[in-house]
């Protein structure tokens, strides 16, 4: 079957007019899948990948539209799109994502198929993805790598993408969101139009990639992946993509979509591991393989414990923000546990902490009273120093905490 083809009116501006408002409805209906293709200075090898749509159209047996997101190409990427009987969605704003969510948007298929425009991967294979689609899958993923049943042809993916990047970015995707991926990273991807709908995708930069896995996954989406065969890009200039820095990005993301890992477990670990050192050091000195350990280990121990708590309540702010936002979904052992909280129980809680820390205090001014408040030995007196200050500092966190949590729980509209 033929792509539909169009003038070059942005989406936005043939919707508006007379004959675009008057059919939209019947061409929403018409076209089945979408591929949209983000581009920037692309020449050498946009028709290629065009023409590859085509012909993955008629394979499929599917109606179509083939959508070139240009994000500000100057080498006549434009008029090969439009030769071919693509349509050309202008985006201004400048990254990867931006150029993507300004195609997607204008386009009008019922399925949504992205990919690049660099001929890396081969369009006319879509009917896999178009299978799964009629499966009731909402995210189908393609897979280039070998241990997920792709392929990646000699030169097609760098030595540090391939072994490092991929394999470690999506092993981290799926255990901090238990992402059924395979593959995290791949440009190959379709969505059905609900799912889109449902992500509310934000970023803008390479990070696009991650935030749809994620999001697909914490909204609970049906999720597919297909192998794929990922070739040489046809290129003869370097690509867009930053190794390290694109790489960092997505790191970054997904850590800060994952307050549990960033926060709630390195805490708890920070402030057991400093409890378990303090209270044995408390009582006197421990030797270990002729080592030994006294209040300077105890200082120590409890700094991690101050620090361990403070972003122990960091994880328990951002659950509930991202939770209020929207950007999360609700955790329901989170709300749970915080159904038995209330500001009195948490001032409770650090009030009698702070009683502890001076309890520790009046003990460390007694004995000092019976040297008549002269010179002490230090190990002695910092024995019941130490525990005073970090009990002290650990209530005071405590309450205040607990008003902010309270804060948070506040119900707004």
């Amino acid at each position: 079957m033929e792509p539909i083809a169009f003038d070059r009116y942005s989406t936005r501006q043939f919707l508006s007019s007379p004959v675009g408002a008057a059919i939209q409805p019947v061409m929403s209906e018409s076209v089945d899948v979408s591929i949209v293709m983000p581009c920037l200075n692309e020449a050498e090898t946009l028709g290629q990948c065009v023409q590859k749509a085509r012909a993955g159209f008629d394979r499929a047996k599917v109606r179509g539209e083939i959508v070139v997101a240009d994000n500000g190409s100057t080498d006549g990427s434009i008029g090969i799109a439009e030769k071919l009987g693509a349509r050309v969605v202008p985006v201004r704003e400048k990254g990867y994502g931006s150029a993507l969510r300004g195609g997607i948007n204008a386009s009008l298929g019922k399925w949504i198929i992205m990919g690049d425009s660099d001929d890396s991967y081969d369009f006319s294979e879509i009917s896999p993805f178009v299978e799964k689609f009629r499966q009731g899958y909402e995210l189908v993923m393609g897979c280039r790598m070998p241990y997920g049943g792709g392929k990646i042809m000699p030169g097609a993916m760098p030595f540090k993408h391939r072994w490092l990047g991929n394999p470690v970015l999506s092993l981290i995707g799926r255990i901090f969101f238990k992402c059924p991926v395979t593959d995290f990273h791949c440009g190959l991807r379709g969505f059905t139009r609900e799912a889109w709908g449902a992500m509310q995708l934000k970023t803008t930069g390479m990070e696009f990639a991650s935030e749809m896995v994620i999001k697909a996954t914490l909204k609970n989406q049906r999720i597919a992946e297909v192998p794929i065969t990922l070739h040489k890009d046809g290129r003869s200039r370097p690509p867009h993509l930053r190794s390290w820095r694109d790489g960092w990005r997505h790191l970054r993301f997904m850590l800060l979509f994952s307050p549990r890992w960033l926060f709630l477990w390195p805490g708890l670990a920070l402030f057991l591991l400093g409890l378990l050192i303090a209270v044995p050091l408390t009582v006197s000195a421990v030797t270990i393989a002729g080592v030994q350990f006294d209040t300077n280990t105890l200082l120590m121990a409890g700094m991690m414990m101050v620090v361990g708590f403070q972003v122990l309540f960091f994880g328990l702010f951002t659950k509930l923000y991202c939770a209020a936002r929207g950007l999360l979904p609700e955790n329901k052992q989170l709300t749970s546990l915080l159904r038995t909280f209330s500001l009195e129980k948490g001032l409770i809680v650090g009030c009698t902490m702070v009683l502890g820390g001076l309890a520790f205090l009046a003990a460390a001014i007694l004995k000092w009273r019976t040297a008549r408040f002269g010179m002490m030995s230090y190990p002695d007196s910092l024995r019941l120093v130490i525990p005073a200050v970090t009990l002290t500092t650990l209530g005071v966190q405590t309450i205040f905490s607990s008003f902010f949590l309270s804060i948070l729980e506040l119900k707004h509209d």
